[in-house]
């Protein structure tokens, strides 16, 4: 009995470091998808259903680490295989949002500055890390593929990231003695992401209109194209209402009420877009609808842009915004159920075999 019982523990632990091989490196996303959706459900008053998801969030941010750091010891080759490949190094830039979603989260659901400020310097650190990791990685690999095979709507997760880390700088910045430096420092971060943007985005639109476009290839993450603007909109937004303890953010107050807005025109004019090619991909060239991690790439752009619309309708006075905000939550806690139960059930379809 004794025998069988640890066989049976050897044979779970077995099949847990095979699987976690696989593991994909964008995994994160699904702490970013329920992060925001439970921000949007605190943001609209929806109080019981915030805490219900901060709890699961902040349950799956720490399971998510611990699988991360059990991968890395178990398959350090894949792992740093991963980092050099330009199709897979993208994902892991959601480590970076998602801590910053959490670090958000810890101030503006929990209330608690010494939990966030330890998230948040954890943010910049994997910020730094990753993003001169990964590029000055990328760049000096011998090995590259070409712009067709390379570049994909993931690659956007690095502004996100960047974002990210601006988000939560600027929550923290007025619970902190001095906000003006912190602010300073969002301002900038918030202008080199919308940099990293345009340049990510001409390839992205130049390899999508110039090059044959297969069903397989226009993956989930593509919906980051509206997620980056939706999120860097809303930094923008904070970076308004923040203003007033900024004597830097003062003097450029027009300029950044001019490219927020531009930030969520931008993104606005993805939706249609975005709409029309998962039509394409699934309604006409019939590719099957199945759970893959990347779907929460859909999930985390919508809730996102729910809450940078709500904040800076609120800033710029557009309250006829307001229903647009509403459809946008709803839709996107709608596809966060609907891909939470994809998950478990490809979850339960593995432990069952």
């Amino acid at each position: 009995m004794t025998t069988g019982v640890g066989n049976s523990g050897l044979g779970g632990w077995r099949a847990l470091k095979a699987a976690l091989a696989d593991l994909s490196p964008a995994s994160f996303g699904l702490v970013m998808a329920t992060g925001i959706i439970a921000m949007a459900a605190f943001q609209l008053g929806w109080k019981r259903l915030a805490h219900g998801l901060l709890l699961l969030n902040l349950c799956q941010y720490g399971l998510l680490w611990l699988l991360y750091g059990l991968r890395a010891c178990w398959h350090p080759r894949r792992c740093a295989d991963d980092l050099i490949t330009h199709a897979t190094a993208p994902g892991y830039f959601t480590i970076v949002a998602a801590s910053g979603i959490v670090a958000s989260q810890c101030i503006v659901q929990l209330g608690d500055v010494s939990a966030a400020l330890g998230v948040w310097l954890l943010t910049c650190l994997t910020w730094l890390v990753l993003t001169y990791g990964i590029f000055g990685a990328l760049m000096v690999n011998h090995v590259k593929p070409t712009l067709r095979r390379g570049i994909n709507g993931a690659w956007l997760l690095a502004v996100v990231a960047t974002q990210a880390v601006v988000v939560s700088t600027n929550l923290l910045a007025l619970h902190t003695a001095r906000p003006v430096p912190l602010l300073a420092l969002a301002l900038a971060l918030w202008l080199c992401g919308g940099m990293l943007y345009i340049w990510l985005m001409t390839l992205i639109f130049y390899r999508h209109v110039f090059f044959r476009l297969n069903p397989e290839e226009l993956s989930p993450p593509f919906w980051i194209s509206m997620g980056a603007m939706a999120i860097s909109t809303l930094a923008g937004a904070q970076l308004i209402s923040h203003s007033a303890v900024s004597p830097l953010l003062t003097a450029l107050l027009p300029f950044v009420q001019g490219m927020t807005l531009l930030f969520w025109a931008s993104g606005s004019w993805w939706i249609p877009m975005l709409l029309l090619l998962g039509v394409w991909r699934h309604g006409v060239k019939r590719y099957p609808l199945r759970y893959d991690p990347l779907y929460w790439g859909i999930v985390f752009p919508l809730g996102m842009y729910a809450v940078g619309t709500r904040e800076m309708a609120t800033v710029l006075a557009m309250p006829f915004l307001d229903d647009v905000v509403g459809l946008f939550y709803a839709a996107g806690l709608l596809a966060w159920g609907v891909t939470f139960s994809g998950m478990v059930h490809r979850l339960w379809s593995l432990l069952h075999r």
